[in-house]
């Protein structure tokens, strides 16, 4: 008989025990379990948000901006889900614009786009270095570049023949905007789910608008999406946004529900509660009151 002089790892192999097989087998299919739960709940999500909305109609031809980021590429794959079973045909247009920033991937999403078959157009606009010229030593990037790359975005729908145009804000981003205008505007606006743009050329959808971010990510993570970073703005120092972001997270955190809560504030506004004098007719109120009296004395009278 021959015996080993020692004992070669690479050399045995144990097969799984039964147990063990077992609990692979439901742990991988309580995996699939919990994606299918969260696959339903953004699409249902997005659903409502189109529906209460009535962002798109037959014939619809959307430009999906996709920017490389969770968002994004969570609103392309929900949408294209939803195109298959819609009550209304529309066409989607993958738009990446490419705004020059040095070591962006820029092979990264046609690589992605190709393989999926989306039809898609990169836009190619140096505003970086506009950016980076105008923005003085210490302040953030994030507005003018927005309103530049917003306005690339716009005159390139016209360009492709959309009439939409789809953006990837979530519940959070909405909220947080909400704050920022109320902290540093001075003003009670957030992000509207659908928008018509200042030149009336453009309808802007929101359909992400009732998803929360912690499911974008957990999906965005299970789906595997080849995310590109913002090097841009990512890391810049007093962005009052990622502040605000930091104090929704926490209400969140200590107060369950919190969020929702304030969401539903959103689209339930009252405008004889507040003060705008433009949104209600607070001047008028007297000679309502006169009217409503009147017609108490008459109905008394009647009767």
């Amino acid at each position: 008989m021959q015996h080993l002089d020692h004992f070669d790892p690479a050399a045995a192999t144990v097969a799984p025990t039964p147990d063990l097989q077992d609990q692979s087998a439901l742990e991988d299919a309580k995996q699939k379990r919990e994606f299918n739960k969260l696959q339903k709940r953004l699409r249902r999500e997005v659903g409502n948000a189109i529906i209460d909305y009535q962002m798109i109609n037959e014939g619809d031809r959307i430009m999906v901006c996709l920017s490389g980021g969770k968002d994004s590429y969570t609103m392309l794959e929900i949408l294209r889900n939803l195109q298959r079973n819609a009550p209304v045909n529309f066409s989607l247009v993958a738009v990446n614009m490419d705004q020059k920033q040095p070591g962006f991937p820029e092979h990264i999403l046609p690589r992605y786009l190709e393989k999926l078959g989306v039809e898609y157009r990169i836009l190619e606009r140096d505003t970086y270095s506009v950016v980076k010229e105008k923005t003085p030593e210490g302040k953030t990037t994030c507005a003018l570049c927005s309103r530049l790359r917003r306005g690339s975005l716009y005159g390139f729908a016209e360009e492709i023949g959309a009439n939409k145009i789809a953006l990837g804000h979530h519940r959070e981003d909405i909220l947080e905007t909400l704050f920022l205008n109320m902290f540093f505007g001075g003003s009670l606006k957030a992000m509207p789910p659908k928008l018509l743009s200042d030149d009336g050329k453009n309808i802007v959808i929101r359909p992400l608008a009732y998803c929360k971010e912690a499911d974008i990510a957990e999906f965005s993570r299970l789906m595997e999406f080849p995310i590109i970073p913002c090097n841009l703005c990512g890391s810049q120092p007093n962005m009052q946004r990622q502040v605000v972001k930091e104090m929704l997270a926490e209400w969140d955190k200590k107060h369950p529900g919190r969020l929702e809560s304030m969401f539903k504030a959103v689209t339930n506004v009252a405008p004889s509660q507040l003060a705008d004098r433009d949104l209600f007719d607070f001047a008028g109120l007297e000679a309502k009151q006169e009217a409503l009296m009147a017609g108490r004395i008459e109905a008394f009278s009647v009767s």
